[in-house]
């Protein structure tokens, strides 16, 4: 299985920016698929995931400020960012958990938040 993420790029702070990732086919069972990030010098960290029934965990530095929604045809993840901040400046990473447990990920979609 392969992810293609897009919709990164340079935004003003208070600004927003839609991610989208797309699985190379769909994917059978149980499944989530969240996005992370990774800021320079910092660790990978989940920013938001949807289940396959629709069940989603966000981390609290974007509560209330980002969604994470699944596409019709289930095989797409997207993430609405609204109210961007310097600090969610990073590389964001849509990942895919399928039923076994096994993990695919994205190739990375540069966000850049300017002050």
């Amino acid at each position: 299985v392969q992810l293609q993420a897009s919709g990164g790029g340079l935004v003003q702070a208070g600004g927003s920016l839609r991610l989208s990732c797309a699985t190379s086919r769909s994917i059978a069972g149980p499944n989530i698929m969240g996005w992370y990030r990774q800021a320079p010098g910092k660790q990978r960290e989940l920013v938001a995931s949807v289940s396959r029934g629709g069940t989603t965990d966000y981390s609290d530095s974007v509560k209330g400020r980002f969604t994470i929604s699944r596409g019709n045809a289930e095989n797409t993840v997207y993430l609405q960012m609204n109210s961007l901040k310097p600090e969610d400046t990073a590389v964001y990473y849509c990942r895919l958990s399928d039923s076994l447990g096994a993990l695919y990920w994205g190739q990375g979609t540069q966000v850049t938040v300017s002050s």
